[in-house]
């Protein structure tokens, strides 16, 4: 109870301070709006009070996830992981809002802004480190798959180390501030410096594919509650994944969007994790992949579908649609007339595809009111209706009981 207490005192701490960092970051933006705007420099990172409200109302969800899980499971430690990729990540953007805000204030040469720079640009170490290797080894009982995965975890704690030196200390100008190291390495330590940070990254990188395989193994070994609970994260991984993989930014046109997505892509994660580990409406992740499945290729089926019918219809009635709004309308028609057929047939593809146990019973169960409609006969009728209970709801035992006519009826 005594180490419940404390955990639970040390997780919302953690939690307070990352609301604390939201806060700074926030106010920060609206008492110096100019040294987080675009207009005043093109190279900083996080503009605006807009996207600096959205960046700490992220930071503190986060928070509050990695509290929630560490309060409740103290002795798995990614619920802790969680707690700490906010503060990191909190530090890494307040850091580039201070650092603006100081080096515009002194254009010449400001050595506080040039220290902010050097923290930020190390302080992601321990945010994704931990998430890209050891959360994916330890989820979801905080323990390896076996004793031998340890070794994996030995291998990413070590490119901790690797990395900060390899990143902190590297010599040169900073890939995301136009100044120099303060503290890079020169002379003989410079060519040390640079193998060490390849020693590391090559670390983190073979950590992490390693990690990724114990999570496939110990999926495929899964059964019952663990591949629910594994279920939720592969669905949030996959999902951060595409939101990766995807260039949002390039699409957009703005860096703050592709960061921004992937700040939503770490919140859908960490939530999965929170649901997966305290068990809350665990069994719940079937009917939201079947929902993502159905509508997913729905939405997908239907804006091709939509584009396509306009270009058609322009082309072929371009004389009558061109200056108005015609082949639109015409087009917003077909789609709305389509989308019910067209759910109904994806949600047949996709039971069929993926849930051939729900397929299946759905056919039985047509198969027997069909059939029902033509049998009188009370012998078979019960005969056929414990057959499909079983084939559908497979219970232990069916029994069935059939009242007795009344006296005089």
């Amino acid at each position: 109870m005594r180490l419940s207490g404390r955990a639970s005192a040390v997780a919302w701490a953690a939690c307070g301070l990352t609301v604390l960092l939201a806060a700074v970051l926030l106010g920060l933006a609206i008492a110096d709006p100019v040294s987080s705007s675009s207009a005043s420099n093109p190279l900083v990172p996080a503009r605006g009070v807009p996207v600096a409200a959205f960046h700490a109302l992220v930071l503190m969800l986060l928070g509050v996830i990695g509290a929630v899980v560490a309060s409740r499971q103290p002795r798995n430690p990614l619920g802790w992981i969680l707690s700490a990729i906010p503060i990191s990540l909190g530090l890494l953007i307040l850091g580039s809002h201070v650092y603006w805000s100081l080096a515009l204030e002194h254009p010449d040469r400001s050595g506080a802004a040039e220290l902010v720079a050097w923290l930020a640009n190390w302080i992601w170490i321990p945010a994704i480190v931990p998430a890209l290797t050891l959360f994916p080894l330890l989820f979801p009982s905080g323990r390896p798959l076996t004793p031998r995965w340890r070794r994996v975890g030995w291998v990413a704690v070590a490119a901790f180390p690797a990395l900060f030196v390899g990143t902190a200390f590297a010599p040169g100008r900073f890939e995301d501030y136009p100044v120099q190291n303060p503290l890079g390495a020169s002379g003989a330590l410079e060519t040390p410096v640079q193998v060490i940070g390849g020693v590391g990254f090559a670390l983190m990188f073979a950590a992490t594919f390693a990690s990724a395989a114990s999570l496939v193994i110990r999926f495929r070994r899964s059964h019952g509650e663990e591949r629910q609970q594994l279920k939720w994260v592969t669905a949030a991984a996959a999902l951060f994944v595409v939101i990766f993989i995807v260039p949002t930014e390039q699409i957009a046109g703005d860096d703050d969007v592709g960061f921004a997505s992937l700040l939503v892509g770490l919140l859908v994660v960490a939530g999965a994790v929170a649901v997966a580990i305290l068990r809350y409406r665990l069994y719940d992740i079937d009917v939201v992949i079947n929902r993502t499945l159905v509508y997913g290729a729905l939405t997908g089926t239907l804006a091709v579908t939509y584009l396509g019918s306009v270009l058609l219809l322009q082309l072929a009635l371009s004389g009558v649609t061109e200056g108005s709004g015609l082949a639109v309308a015409a087009s917003t028609l077909g789609v709305a007339a389509l989308f019910r057929p067209a759910r109904e047939r994806i949600q047949d593809a996709v039971d069929r595809r993926f849930y051939r146990r729900k397929y299946g019973a759905q056919r039985t169960l047509e198969a027997f009111a069909a059939h029902v409609r033509d049998e009188v006969d009370l012998g078979k009728l019960s005969t056929e209706l414990s057959s499909v209970v079983r084939e559908t709801l497979q219970p232990a035992h069916v029994s069935l009981w059939l009242r007795t006519p009344e006296a005089g009826r």
